[in-house]
């Protein structure tokens, strides 16, 4: 398995114009809460509790790849896809329609990672290897762990 520093190398070599950064910055947070939405809204079996959904299932299976890379990286996913899986619970108390909001958010969000992508002029990394896919929000959190000076012995080549 790549270490977290080659996996930002890689990463942040088709992700080095400004405009195209900006628009991932903006764009992959909605796209992480869309997809975990969008997996919360399936049926499922298990009791009417908070957070006992296959978003909840399927976030701890993508925080065993972060936690392969860094316990910094780990411990910062969590939070974030916390962050992500409680929004949906208010979301689900407004009685606003979490999937479809959640389908159009993650639409358009796309759709601008495609924008940011063509600025860049090349492909999104993900054609290269579906793992970017994860790769891409902990990209992301190295920069704000490097903005803050943290000691996370998982420093990034290539600053998002």
């Amino acid at each position: 398995m790549r270490t977290a520093d080659e996996w930002f190398q890689l990463y942040g070599a088709s992700h080095k114009n400004p405009t195209n950064k900006l628009i991932h910055w903006i764009c992959i947070p909605v796209i992480l809460w869309a997809t975990l939405a969008l997996v919360q809204s399936i049926p499922h079996p298990f009791p009417a509790a908070p957070l006992a959904h296959w978003g909840t299932i399927v976030y701890a299976l993508c925080l065993v790849f972060y936690a392969r890379l860094s316990p910094a990286l780990f411990a910062g996913m969590a939070v974030v896809g916390a962050g992500a899986l409680v929004l949906n619970e208010l979301v689900l108390l407004t009685g606003i329609s979490l999937a479809w909001t959640a389908a159009t958010a993650f639409f358009v969000a796309w759709i601008f990672q495609f924008i940011g992508h063509k600025i860049e002029g090349k492909k999104p990394s993900f054609f290269q290897d579906i793992q970017f896919l994860l790769v891409g929000p902990a990209w992301l959190l190295q920069a704000v762990y490097e903005r803050v000076g943290s000691s996370d012995p998982t420093p990034a080549t290539s600053e998002p």
